[in-house]
């Protein structure tokens, strides 16, 4: 295979994460890594409370306002769920405060899930008159900032091979 000139090979002899099985999760069933599986339901109650946000702001329908506050509230429940499974691994695991994609992932769950809690909070007894324009910018920020930490986390997976499915051995490298 040629090689070009200035461009680093996509896999480098001296980074031992590409070329070791990976680290299983420490919270699984088996062999499977749960916090994988289960991030995806907070990603998608909360990316779907920004939707409805952005529904109430168009349409001014109550049944946009009511939605966002259950999204948010369903969120908020998966998501501490999710950062239970996440910081075992994070705490159990290594690799993952090796790498600077792991800090990232974690203080961006924990970010968004405090920014979730006060949304939770504003709209409590409020769910219609919190929206606009404090809800929507606190729902925008929890949105982006899933997308920015999951990213992340994808890192983790599948470069850094962290909660991989694998018969190995743990290697803590």
């Amino acid at each position: 295979m040629t090689q070009f000139p200035n461009i680093p090979p996509l896999i480098e002899s001296n980074d031992r994460d590409y070329r070791d099985s990976g680290v299983p999760s420490t919270v699984a069933i088996a062999g499977h890594p749960l916090h994988p599986l289960i991030v995806t339901f907070p990603i998608a109650f909360l990316s779907g409370a920004f939707g409805a946000d952005l529904g109430y702001w168009f349409t001014h329908d109550p049944f946009w306002a009511k939605a966002a506050l259950w999204l948010i509230g369903s969120g908020f429940v998966a998501g501490l769920v999710a950062a239970l499974t996440g910081m075992l691994d994070f705490l159990r695991i290594d690799r993952v405060k090796k790498h600077r994609a792991g800090w990232i992932h974690m203080f961006g769950n924990v970010t968004a899930m405090v920014l979730t809690l006060v949304n939770l909070i504003l709209r409590w007894n409020n769910f219609e008159e919190a929206i606009l324009p404090l809800g929507l910018i606190l729902s925008t920020t929890v949105a982006s900032l899933l997308a920015i930490s999951g990213w992340f986390g994808a890192e983790l997976v599948y470069r850094h091979k962290v909660a991989v499915i694998g018969t190995g051995e743990r290697h803590e490298a």
